[in-house]
């Protein structure tokens, strides 16, 4: 039977694939907790040092299933308590992501729309194929992005976000490069390729300091400029004291490799 979130692993480097190319990967509730799931579990095996999430078929992800949703409109209570916990859960898929020890890294091609925007802002990094149309569009159906514009709007500037959240129209992936929504863009026959080297590259680090430092980027980044500058004074001292960061920097200064356990 096909899994709807299908695990492939590649030495320290885990695949995520969403595998629902027929609805383009809608987030579906069965979706949502199949992510859940994959990535709780990731997050906690520590021989994975970098994850990549990507989507089968045409698209990266079109956002929420709206047939799903129009469904659960049938509950006596005109479908209040399913939206909100729908909502409710997808938001935290959402901070789940920046959460995990590990990079995770968003693979996107064909679009990315509503929860699927929403999802690749919420990736630690990104790369993109040419032609890949980024969008928070529900107001075009008259349900504006309100939980979507929140991680957006944390990695594009704000007159931008408003703009994609008011006309609901698309940005191409070379604009979504320039605002800081991806990371890189590349034709789309490299597009695995990139981003396998990109996973390579950050899962050959020394995965204690990248865990110290993921947590530590998102920690900082909601705090003022002096306690920003007190906590991160405060986890380089702890970085400083593992085993491996001491063996990192003697082999530099002794111009060999490192001895990482």
């Amino acid at each position: 039977m096909t899994e709807l979130v299908e695990l492939r692993r590649d030495a320290a480097v885990a695949h995520l694939t969403m595998n629902a190319p027929g609805s383009l990967n809608a987030l579906s509730d069965a979706m949502l907790a199949a992510l859940s799931t994959r990535l709780s579990e990731l997050g906690a095996d520590g021989s994975i040092r970098a994850i990549v999430l990507k989507g089968a078929g045409k698209a990266f992800c079109a956002g929420h299933d709206l047939k799903e949703m129009q469904a659960g409109r049938q509950a006596a209570d005109g479908g209040r308590g399913y939206f909100a916990d729908l909502f409710a859960r997808c938001g935290a898929l959402m901070q789940l992501i920046p959460s995990l020890p590990q990079p995770v890294i968003a693979e996107v091609h064909g679009i990315a729309t509503a929860a699927g925007c929403q999802l690749v802002a919420s990736c630690d990094m990104a790369v993109a194929a040419e032609g890949t149309r980024f969008g928070v569009n529900g107001v075009n159906i008259g349900l504006f992005c309100s939980t979507p514009m929140v991680a957006l709007s944390r990695n594009v500037p704000r007159k931008m976000v408003f703009e994609m959240l008011t006309t609901g129209e698309f940005i191409e992936a070379a604009r979504a490069r320039e605002l800081g929504l991806v990371n890189r863009v590349v034709p789309h026959a490299e597009l695995a390729a990139e981003t396998e080297r990109l996973a390579q590259t950050v899962a050959a680090k020394l995965s204690v300091a990248v865990r110290i430092g993921k947590r530590a980027f998102y920690d900082q980044i909601g705090l003022g400029l002096s306690d920003a500058y007190a906590h991160t004074a405060a986890v380089m001292v702890e970085n400083m004291m593992e085993r491996d960061t001491d063996e990192g920097i003697c082999a530099f200064i002794e111009k060999r490799k490192p001895d990482w356990a």
